[in-house]
């Protein structure tokens, strides 16, 4: 039997990170799944789903605080192998720009939230408008909505939202919907 586990890791960029984290997993028989990585603040932060034997986990987490003195930091949390494996294919795309401002991130989240709908990924980034030389804030999120909820209710809330928070978004059907 497989056993899922999601490990987040942060550390202080530089080469190899990545290579001395894959080869403790596939030292323990371990595959990696889904991650999402990225370098933050010169540091090397992310979230990695990993599947491997039951019988090889107890050995990988015992494994990972070894990490440290190579100067990565990791933590682990295990998951349900069923909930590994849920495939989203209704999802919606949400694509989102505009004057970079604190609550942006909250705003939306809160009207998702109120409708039921997870992200299941989000992406932002500012960055500096090409005339003006602004902060502008970007964000590309994929969202699960449940069934109930339609594409036109979730964009109706948006509409709502763009408007007070001066961004404009575009919101598609993901595949599958």
């Amino acid at each position: 039997m497989a056993r899922a586990l999601v490990l987040t890791v942060i550390g202080e960029d530089r080469p190899g990170l990545v290579e001395d984290l894959s080869g403790l997993i596939a030292s323990h028989d371990g595959s990696w799944d889904e991650s999402r990585m990225a370098r933050l603040a010169g540091h090397f932060a992310g979230v990695v789903q990993i599947h491997l034997p039951e019988e090889s986990a107890e050995g990988l987490i015992a494994a990972l605080p070894g990490l440290s003195a190579r100067g990565l930091e990791v933590s682990v949390v295990d998951s349900d192998w069923r909930l590994a494996t849920i495939d989203h294919r209704d999802s919606f795309r949400l694509d989102l720009v505009g004057q970079d401002r604190p609550g942006i991130v909250r705003d939306i989240s809160h009207a998702l939230a109120a409708l039921g709908v997870s992200v299941q990924d989000l992406r932002t980034v500012v960055e500096s408008a090409p005339m003006s030389g602004e902060r502008l804030f970007r964000a590309h999120a994929e969202l699960a909505p449940p069934p109930d909820v339609k594409l036109a209710r979730v964009r109706a809330a948006l509409e709502q939202l763009a408007n007070e928070l001066m961004v404009d978004f575009t919101l598609e059907a993901g595949s599958g919907s």
